[in-house]
């Protein structure tokens, strides 16, 4: 292993990281850095330099964004051949969080994890008994095809006295996930519809109405939500947002948007609202904010949620409540359509909802919830003016800015390198955005009494400092 001989400018406005990585770049680029070559450790190439290692470590983590070299566990980093890259951007622009590798880090800050130490496995335990034991054979054959009843009036009761979502369990249909009724609702809206969607957004529904073959335009979301006054000139016929709780942003869709937003789809034929409130039971200050379709008067919304977050996403268990004109229109178009979810399942919930556990649950959950969000904020604000952070009124995750003019990527495959997952804004845009970082940061999978030195290491990878006096 050689030691890289670079000239850096230490007065001009180019970041020394950036020099080191676009000389090594053009090195490789002209084969004077042959293929499988080892690279010098951070740690020496730092002192060879007389440079930091966090400044080789973003120089190297630049280049394994892009594809000039490859990290190996425990052994080093190696040029990599140009001939096998398919070199367009970085990789880190292009990656959705669904694709990530399933592998661990020691570190996840992932937005979709609950903490499974606190489900309620004894009372679901007993539940699962009774329904096992009591079952007749009528409970292993088909059901209805929206779900069975029991399930369906026990979703409707907990909606109307938790969102204010006024509907009959008619109305109801229950699904194996958000991903498999939405091609329903696709479906039943007709192939001249055209979609409105958030940006940045929640990237598996924008997948659906790609892959459905359906017109979606991204609409920009701003502290107040969804620009209503964009969705206009948009020429859109239905507006898939997340009110209550933005994802990927977390800001609140604002009194006067959600007026707007209902008067748009009330004005004309066939305009429709997708509500999304995937994880509306979670709200840390002040009161619940009420559902799109408990304030609408037209027939226009059609609401969706899931048990993923509240319970546990292995369940498998969603629902949709659909107007009356798009329920006469499901009916007709999949009434020879079974349930997807085990009937076993669906009761199973049922007894446990109708018993109160599930309400139980989710007070308990709201205060654990609440007790990790505060001590993530307390850990970040200790890092201020370095970074900031937004979305913390509800749900499991926030939104942090990093102050920074490292690239989003860089600092997403320095992380990474360190043994830490977190989750850039850009994953989640339809374009990504050059300018300052921003991250999501999941605290629902984390240990409480982990987050404080969660936060600690990210901020040591970044090398962060904390404020003075703090």
């Amino acid at each position: 292993m050689e030691m890289l001989l670079i000239q850096l400018e230490k007065h001009t406005e180019t970041p020394l990281y950036e020099q080191i990585y676009e000389q090594i770049q053009r090195d490789i680029t002209s084969g004077k850095l042959p293929v499988g070559m080892k690279l010098p450790s951070k740690r020496k190439l730092g002192e060879f330099l007389n440079v930091s290692q966090t400044t080789i470590e973003l120089a190297y983590a630049q280049l394994t964004a892009e594809g000039f070299i490859s990290s190996q566990p425990r052994k080093g980093y190696y040029v990599q051949a140009i001939e096998e890259l398919a070199y367009v951007q970085p990789v880190a622009l292009t990656i959705k969080p669904s694709q990530w590798t399933k592998t661990d880090a020691a570190i996840d800050f992932s937005p979709g994890k609950i903490d499974t130490e606190s489900f309620p496995f004894t009372q679901w335990r007993k539940y699962a008994k009774e329904v096992i034991d009591e079952s007749s054979q009528n409970l292993l054959l088909l059901g209805h095809p929206h779900g069975d009843y029991e399930l369906r009036q026990e979703i409707a009761r907990y909606l109307y006295h938790s969102r204010g979502v006024d509907c009959t369990p008619e109305q109801i249909i229950v699904g194996s996930g958000t991903e498999q009724l939405m091609p329903l609702v696709i479906r039943i809206l007709g192939i001249e519809a055209t979609y409105a969607i958030e940006d940045p957004g929640y990237p598996l529904t924008h997948h659906v109405f790609f892959h459905n073959d359906r017109k979606a335009i991204p609409i920009a979301v701003d502290e107040e939500g969804m620009d209503v006054h964009a969705l206009h000139r948009a020429g859109a016929t239905v507006a898939y947002v997340t009110p209550s709780h933005q994802f990927p942003t977390g800001t609140v869709l604002s009194a006067a948007r959600r007026t707007a937003l209902l008067n748009w789809a009330s004005a004309q034929d066939n305009h429709f609202i997708i509500e999304d409130d995937y994880d509306s039971e979670f709200r840390y200050t002040g009161r619940p904010i009420p559902s799109l379709q408990g304030m609408d008067k037209g027939g226009n919304v059609i609401y969706l949620s899931t048990f993923s977050k509240s319970l546990m996403p292995s369940l498998r268990i969603a629902y949709m409540v659909l107007p009356p004109v798009l329920l006469d229109r499901y009916e007709k178009a999949f009434i020879h359509y079974a349930a997807t979810v085990p009937r076993l399942d669906q009761h199973i919930l049922a007894r446990f909802m109708a018993d109160g556990h599930f309400s139980r649950h989710l007070n308990r959950m709201r205060k654990i919830y609440r007790r990790k969000l505060q001590i993530l904020t307390e850990a970040l604000t200790a890092y201020a003016p370095h970074l900031s952070f937004s979305g913390d009124e509800a749900g499991m995750h926030i939104m942090i800015t990093v102050h920074t003019d490292i690239p989003e990527e860089v600092l997403t495959e320095v992380a990474r390198t360190s043994d830490i997952r977190v989750y850039g804004l850009n994953d989640y845009r339809t374009a990504p955005v050059i300018g300052v970082p921003s991250f999501l940061l999941g605290f629902g999978g984390l240990a409480t009494d982990d987050i404080r030195n969660a936060v600690d290491s990210l901020m040591h990878a970044w090398s962060i400092n904390k404020s003075a006096g703090v």
